[in-house]
């Protein structure tokens, strides 16, 4: 969660990184930041998650110091969500993200999703009674993947496309498959 102006430059950062501009010279970065929309939303998810934190944590006067730049975020953030089609909640992802394709992304508020996940299209992450799932760090997640339930993913999973996953899968460094999803062996 971005609590701090240094935790939204890490962020920020890992982004960058993920999605692979941060290495570009000079023009080619400023090009892709601010021309680029699918890149432009990573980066008002996190500072509209960084200012929505501020805004929460703050009482009083103080919070009235952080309402302007909170509706500022919000509006593009929002704007840039309605634009590509993404329907994506603050503080669900860690650290770089990195959403490959504009189109139908869909994630429940309530998912918590570790550093390093690559998304594609047509992805849903959803809960069902109450409960969404808990996805762990470096993950890749295919076109077309459902998720749904009070379920736990492992970190260093790949769920390959239009993969339908409904119960936990704790184990490390696998790939799922299937409707229902299962356990490549290899």
């Amino acid at each position: 969660m971005i609590r701090t102006r240094k935790d939204l430059e890490y962020y920020l950062q890992e982004d960058a990184e993920a999605l692979g501009y941060c290495k570009l010279s000079f023009f080619k970065r400023f090009c892709k930041k601010h021309f680029d929309k699918r890149i432009r939303f990573h980066i008002e998810l996190r500072k509209y998650e960084y200012w929505s934190n501020m805004l929460s944590t703050h009482y009083g006067g103080a919070k009235l110091l952080y309402l302007p730049g909170f509706l500022y975020h919000y509006y593009k953030f929002k704007k840039l969500s309605y634009t590509l089609g993404f329907t994506i909640s603050k503080n669900c992802f860690g650290p770089g993200l990195n959403i490959k394709h504009y189109g139908s992304v869909v994630v429940n508020p309530h998912t918590r999703i570790g550093k390093n996940c690559v998304i594609h299209s047509c992805v849903n992450i959803g809960k069902t009674n109450g409960k969404a799932p808990v996805i762990g760090d470096n993950v890749y997640i295919g076109p077309g993947v459902k998720m749904f339930g009070d379920i736990k993913i492992g970190s260093h999973v790949t769920i390959g496309a239009n993969a339908v996953v409904n119960k936990s899968f704790d184990k490390d460094c696998i790939t799922l498959v299937g409707v229902p999803a299962h356990i490549v062996v290899k």
